[in-house]
């Protein structure tokens, strides 16, 4: 069934039984020695971390971002508890944020989890989320509780948004302790909250993602979790003094097996977990779904802190196999379990394969694996120049994205530490902004890029996607106890672009599980995957969106819809978003013009 493995992967994989990774609150992991990527062309040095935005000089770039949180009205913080002084590992995830148009006007809209506080020694609760409705460009009203969605009845951590029913409004799964909160869009501005659903979930959700995973049309829910902390179940760690307390690392929980729940097509949900191969030991923060090998079925990626990532393949008929430690995707270049939060897939080397990215904590490289074909991956972190830049930082939301149009993409991490006391990294860290330079190596050009990528921040969520459909990537970032923060993309370059977004009618209406290849003059091609999940406990934008340098039109557009279906359209002038609606029959990929 598989290949014989490489040596330069298959002599890493004994390590994983005797792994012994430590992720959130870690303070006794040895920092890695230098690894050599064998593929490398020449060796990157391993530099001291410094805690600045950048370890390594960099090239000057173009890439702006300006905050404009202010002046959109935007006035929104996510809790976490903290000042009750439980030092519970709850208050260390954090939450993130959806990109939602639930109105369905053009313009996406914002909705943040709200997160929770510690009523007493023995109980929490949750506190409301955000909702704001883009009235026009870089100007939102906020109208959770007009919109009926301000229901917490959780300790809420992540939002997952998709349209489950299939009935042309994107709803909002909100994870959290406690369980998960299902909104229904009603279609008239409103949501409701969808009981009896057999979305019963009391163990402690990070991030969810959504997927057709057994080609019914109908979409499934992923639902990661992370560790078996409870009231009961509460240790006390001690801080670097005798008087301080500090928040205890996963290493001292069980972990909590993951979800997965079907679809019925009636608005209800079946727990498939057992039947679909689901494994049980994962500590699950990040979660993403998408066609990653290609072969037209769902798979799903997922980040776990301090135990090997998973790899699932689909099947199309609702199982899977779990392939994380032969394809070379659960461990880090040493052959240890990382401490993952935020993952993505893109592909940043434009050989239309999808590479999987992962942000992890401090002292380990964040994973960027590329992709050999044939369910293989390589870590080649190093050679890119990435290891060297992010020692010290605690990566969390984290996305692919093109920010400059030049069709290579980016890539953007939200940082910041999880413990109380750390020993060599800042608590508030520096975020970064990986720039791209044509699949060839990656350079951090935060401290350039404006003044939030300047400043640090107790960063968790993010997601991406065009907020003012001006034709560029902007931002959303979401802190602990502080602030969001809106970042406008205000980069200035003349290259164009396209937006495609598409409509399913034979598969699920948002085409989770899709691709698309865009190929243009001089026979360059670029893929783009609809996923659902990424980052961390967040949702960004569902539209495909394609850098495409000075090329002013599209030769053709290769869509492959979920479970086969496909079609070619031919040329399309750039500088446009575009909808395309699955065709209302099956068709064979046809050659061209």
């Amino acid at each position: 069934m598989f290949r014989a493995l490489q040596t330069s992967a298959s002599i890493r994989f004994f390590a994983v039984l005797l792994a012994c990774g430590f992720g959130i609150g870690c303070q006794d992991r040895q920092s890695p020695p230098a690894a050599v990527d064998e593929d490398a062309s020449a060796e990157v040095p391993l530099q001291k971390a410094t805690g600045t935005p950048q370890a390594v000089a960099a090239p000057s770039t173009s890439l702006r971002f300006n905050e404009v949180t202010t002046e959109a009205g935007v006035e929104f913080t996510y809790r976490n508890g903290q000042e009750a002084e439980q030092c519970s590992i709850v208050e260390s995830l954090g939450g993130g944020v959806a990109f939602i148009d639930y109105d369905q006007d053009g313009r996406p809209d914002l909705f943040f989890p709200g997160g929770g506080e510690f009523t007493s020694d023995s109980e929490m609760r949750g506190l409301s989320g955000s909702l704001f409705r883009q009235k026009e460009t870089w100007k939102y009203q906020a109208v959770t509780p007009i919109a009926g969605a301000d229901s917490a009845p959780w300790y809420s951590h992540g939002a997952s948004a998709a349209d489950y029913d299939n009935d042309g409004f994107p709803d909002l799964l909100v994870t959290g302790y406690g369980g998960l909160v299902l909104l229904h869009n009603e279609g008239d501005g409103t949501f409701t909250v969808s009981a009896d659903t057999g979305l019963i979930d009391p163990l402690w959700s990070s991030s969810a993602g959504w997927g057709d995973f057994n080609g019914d049309g109908v979409l499934d829910l992923y639902v990661a979790h992370y560790v078996n902390w409870s009231f009961e179940n509460h240790p006390r760690c001690p801080g670097p003094k005798p008087d301080l307390r500090e928040i205890c690392p996963p290493r001292q929980f069980d972990p909590l097996p993951d979800s997965l729940f079907t679809g019925t097509g009636d608005g209800h949900f079946l727990n498939t977990s057992a039947e679909a191969g689901l494994r049980t030991d994962g500590k699950g923060l990040g979660v993403v779904v998408a066609d990653i090998n290609l072969d037209g079925h769902a798979d799903v990626y997922v980040g776990n802190d301090t135990v090997p990532n998973f790899l699932y393949r689909g099947d199309g008929q609702g199982h899977f196999e779990e392939l994380g430690l032969l394809s070379g995707v659960s461990l880090s270049h040493q052959g240890t379990p990382d401490g993952s939060m935020g993952v993505d897939v893109g592909d940043f080397n434009g050989d239309s394969l999808p590479d999987i990215w992962v942000a992890n904590y401090e002292r380990e490289s964040f994973a960027l694996y590329r992709n050999e074909g044939a369910d293989f991956f390589r870590h080649i972190s190093h050679s890119l120049g990435i290891t060297a830049v992010q020692q010290l930082s605690v990566g969390w939301g984290t996305s692919f994205l093109d920010a400059d149009r030049d069709g290579d993409e980016d890539i953007t991490s939200s940082n910041g530490h999880v413990i109380r006391y750390p020993e060599q990294a800042t608590l508030r860290q520096f975020p970064i902004l990986f720039e791209n330079l044509e699949g060839r190596r990656f350079v951090n050009v935060a401290s350039q890029a404006g003044e939030y990528f300047s400043t640090q921040h107790m960063g968790r969520g993010l997601a991406t996607g065009d907020l003012d459909r001006d034709g560029d990537t902007d931002i959303a970032m979401v802190h602990t106890n502080e602030r969001v923060s809106l970042l406008s993309n205000e980069t200035p370059n003349q290259n164009h672009w396209i937006g495609i977004r598409l409509v399913g009618r034979l598969c699920n209406r948002d085409a989770i599980g899709a691709h698309i290849i865009v190929r243009t003059e001089g026979g360059r091609q670029q893929l783009r995957l609809l996923k659902s999940g990424g980052s961390y406990a967040s949702t960004s934008e569902r539209s495909a969106f394609f850098g495409l340098g000075s090329s002013e039109k599209i030769d053709e557009i290769e869509i492959h819809w979920p479970q086969g279906v496909s079609q070619r359209l031919g040329s399309h002038r750039a500088d446009q978003y575009i909808d395309v609606i699955q065709p209302a029959s099956p068709q064979p990929l046809k050659p061209g013009p």
